[in-house]
């Protein structure tokens, strides 16, 4: 009888709304379709935050890059259409993309809640949709409750993870570990914990990793 080889585990260090993280994991799951195997990889997805502490009614993303990087309106512009470009290869819809940055911390305390429910990569595609696609601020809690119900989670499980700051502690946890591991960008892939592979790479490279090591 032949024995099931086990799943091949797939970490992914992204934020909610980083348009690269976006962009990789729909590179990511390219690859893992043309392998034709998707129940021997496992994606599981932790946080690190980008931003942390932003405001609830966000921060401006050209304040944001001034602010960072230097960047200014010209450039600002450039980088945003590198991303739309990037996006558009990838099939991914930033249609609704705000002009402003979400803090992420409570979107990140469902998407720990939903990897214990089984249903972490649905909240995961969903709150991304729900940014980019949909222009939606991932920090409320009302969009955060309907955005795990579309994933087909329990909202009402949603709001009490909400409401009485469940998870914190370890996502907090998670995001010191990444860090201390020296992931400073995202997305960041971790292949079997051996494997990084920083930023969005291309479907045609994360496919050839990923035949790498079922082939090893």
């Amino acid at each position: 009888m032949a024995v099931a080889r086990p799943a091949i585990r797939i970490d992914m260090v992204s934020d909610i709304v980083c348009p690269w993280c976006a962009i990789g994991l729909a590179a990511l799951d390219e690859a893992i379709a043309r392998i034709g195997d998707a129940a021997a990889i496992e994606v599981v997805f932790h946080p690190l935050e980008l931003n942390p502490g932003l405001p609830p009614e966000g921060e401006p993303i050209a304040d944001n890059l001034a602010r960072k990087y230097g960047a200014g309106p010209d450039q600002a512009r450039a980088a945003g259409s590198r991303i739309r470009d990037a996006a558009s290869d990838v099939g991914v819809d930033m249609s609704g993309r705000p002009d402003r940055l979400y803090d992420t911390f409570d979107a990140h305390r469902l998407l720990h809640w939903a990897a214990e429910a089984g249903g972490q990569p649905a909240l995961k595609r969903a709150l991304l949709d729900a940014y980019f696609a949909r222009g939606e601020n991932v920090s409320d809690r009302t969009v955060l409750i309907a955005t795990a119900a579309r994933a087909g989670l329990d909202g009402d499980a949603a709001a009490e993870v909400l409401d009485h700051g469940r998870y914190a502690s370890q996502v907090r946890a998670a995001e010191s570990y990444w860090r201390e591991e020296g992931v400073v960008s995202v997305p960041t892939i971790v292949l079997e914990g051996r494997l990084a592979i920083p930023g969005a790479q291309s479907a045609d490279r994360l496919e050839k990793a990923l035949r790498r090591r079922i082939a090893a």
